[in-house]
């Protein structure tokens, strides 16, 4: 793995905030916007998993980092779960649903490939240097 010096370097903190903007343009450019709890709601899921890595990546130690990822894997099921509700009220379209769906699934995927990575590696204290 190279050398992951601030969480920003992080290709999942990346894509989590690339999908986080995302969410923020349909809260703001389509009648979500009126529905202040669902775009609250989603708003946050969606930010929380970006939010997460990146708490998780500045705490000193790694098995905390490997729980915040838990967590932002969880917001990343929190946020496609709100979709569906999203596309139920008219929000959004079956297309931009089923892409959106698919991305968080990719995400997810990636968080726990991660995850597991970390699991198998012996790290002690300072991320990504084995002792």
């Amino acid at each position: 793995m190279a050398t992951v010096k601030r969480f920003e370097d992080l290709d999942i903190w990346l894509e989590a905030r690339r999908l986080s903007k995302e969410i923020i343009a349909i809260a703001q450019n389509t009648d979500l916007n009126r529905d202040f709890k669902l775009k609250e709601q989603i708003k946050a899921s969606s930010g929380s998993v970006m939010d997460n890595i990146a708490e998780g990546f500045e705490r000193n130690g790694n098995i905390e980092f490997r729980q915040f990822l838990s967590v932002a894997k969880g917001s990343a099921g929190e946020s496609r779960s709100q979709l569906y509700r999203i596309f139920d009220n008219g929000y959004i379209s079956e297309d931009q649903l089923n892409a959106l769906v698919s991305q968080y699934q990719q995400l997810s995927i990636k968080i726990h490939n991660f995850i597991t990575y970390l699991n198998k590696k012996d790290f002690k204290g300072t991320k990504f240097i084995d002792s």
